[in-house]
Order: structure tokens, then sequence, then C-alpha cells
């Protein structure tokens, strides 16, 4: 099941995950958030998804996986030193 539920895109998780829970019932959502490192904020969302189907607002949006470190990886080198410099941990000041 997680090495399926790894497979999945994002939309698909959230409702893969709430189906397995409803079938569990009682404890259900908690029991799946803890097996595939979910919040169960995220199953509540795919329960909602799958109750409103076949009507999908969102079909076809879809994130790809892989697409932000794509983005990042054909950045400018000066835009990247620049966002690297951002990112470092500040150092905070003694009272």
């Amino acid at each position: 099941m997680v090495n399926l539920y790894a497979s999945l895109n994002e939309k698909d998780r959230r409702r893969y995950a709430a189906v397995e829970a409803e079938k569990l019932g009682h404890g259900g959502t908690e029991y799946i958030a803890r097996l595939f490192a979910c919040d169960p904020k995220t199953i509540r969302r795919g329960t909602r998804e799958v109750e409103s189907l076949p009507e999908d607002p969102a079909e076809d949006r879809i994130r790809k996986k892989g697409e932000a470190a794509k983005l990042l990886a054909n950045a400018s080198p000066a835009s990247s030193s620049i966002s690297a410099k951002k990112l470092k941990p500040r150092r905070r000041a003694r009272r």
C-alpha cells in the first residue's frame, strides 16, 4: 500500500488515502495518516474530493513530481547565488 501511495501524484494520493481510511471505519483516518506519513487534514480533503466525484474542478491541474527541482536547475547562476544567500541561517544576537 505504501509503495502504491508513493507512486501516485498528489491529488491521487489524497484520494487513495481517503478511500483506505473509509474502509477502516472509526480511527481509519489517524491510522492511514500515520501509515502514509501525511496529515489527517489531507485525508479529509481527499474524502471531500471523492464525495464530489465525478465532478472535478481541478481535473487538468496535476503537479508533476520534480518540477520545482527542474526549475531551480535551469535558473541562472546569478539568481541561484542570490537565493543561496537568502537561505543562509542567521545567528541570533545574544542578550
